[in-house]
């Protein structure tokens, strides 16, 4: 399977008449042809540079869900454990809001690692 990309290109003139100046568009078409997975791997390319150019830095301070997330459990009674034992920081900023210190996960993560053989 082909893909085709057609982009125009614009070329501006500019042109001298009567003391004023023109300015006269003058576009070409070009067409590129892929097969399927080249184009693949040039979306991938260009998707992969946007994300490193316009990426956003990572919070300090995130919540359960992505908290249970980053530690691969499902439950928030496991959660709730692991803060009351100290083994992840956090902190409760009001009533019903309590946030995770990622770098605390990402240790404690780090910590209970084994290497492989």
């Amino acid at each position: 399977m082909q893909v085709i990309i057609a982009y125009r290109k614009f070329f501006v003139k500019n042109k001298w008449d009567n003391l004023s100046l023109l300015y006269i568009m003058q576009s070409t078409l070009n067409i590129i042809c892929l097969d399927s997975p080249a184009f693949h791997a040039l979306i991938d390319e260009v998707v992969q540079r946007i994300n490193i150019t316009h990426s956003l830095p990572e919070k300090k301070w995130i919540q359960g869900d992505e908290a249970m997330e980053l530690l691969g459990i499902s439950s928030k009674t496991t959660l709730q454990k692991m803060r009351d034992e100290g083994k992840v920081r956090f902190t409760h900023p009001e009533k019903r809001i309590i946030l995770y210190d990622r770098d605390s996960i990402n240790n404690y993560l780090e910590k209970h690692s084994r290497d492989t053989f």
